[in-house]
């Protein structure tokens, strides 16, 4: 019988987890108020008192501090707010991905001229591009045939787009590998 893993799913947002009223375990925290005033320093207990007069929560916004530190708030609202930084923070964090174009010695110029078109799609829309070119049999006692290929190709994509190379040529396990980013 074949077992079944689950992948772990993590949660799509990067928040902080916040302690709330009853759950703050400290003997002593400093409270600020609800319009940032401080209040002083309390048991958990009368600050939780203190913000059910007020019909808010005791959150504890600082639990590293010396006591630590808790803020009188709405937590439905508060929570809100954090999320919506999160979801600004990632929206503005694009994520660059490595896309593969794989090449070969003996590769014709229709052929390279079709890789070197996605190539620069890779590099438009952003992306990070790995050029692989494996070698095979006799073609390994020939690199420096598949290097020319390699430099070739890259000459190609300096035409179009300034890069940089992330990762010299380099050959490694039967390989000839480059990884190209645009500037």
């Amino acid at each position: 019988m074949r077992i079944h893993r689950h992948r772990v799913r993590k949660p799509r947002l990067d928040i902080q987890q916040y302690r709330v009223n009853h759950r703050i375990k400290a003997e002593q925290v400093r409270v600020v108020g609800a319009e940032g005033e401080a209040l002083g320093v309390m048991t958990p207990e009368e600050a939780i008192a203190l913000a059910e007069q007020k019909e808010m929560d005791l959150v504890e916004v600082s639990p590293k501090a010396e006591p630590p530190v808790c803020k009188i708030l709405d937590y439905g609202q508060f929570k809100y707010q954090k999320e919506k930084e999160a979801k600004k923070r990632k929206a503005q964090s694009a994520e660059v991905e490595i896309k593969g174009i794989r090449l070969s010695v003996r590769i014709g110029v229709g052929d390279r001229d079709v890789r070197l078109k996605q190539a620069l799609k890779f590099l438009e829309k952003g992306d990070k591009i790995k050029v692989e070119l494996p070698l095979r049999g006799r073609e390994k006692a020939h690199r420096d045939v598949a290097q020319n290929v390699m430099e070739q190709f890259l000459v190609l994509i300096k035409e179009t787009y300034p890069v940089r190379l992330e990762q010299e040529i380099k050959y490694q396990g039967g390989r000839i590998t480059m990884i190209v980013a645009r500037v």
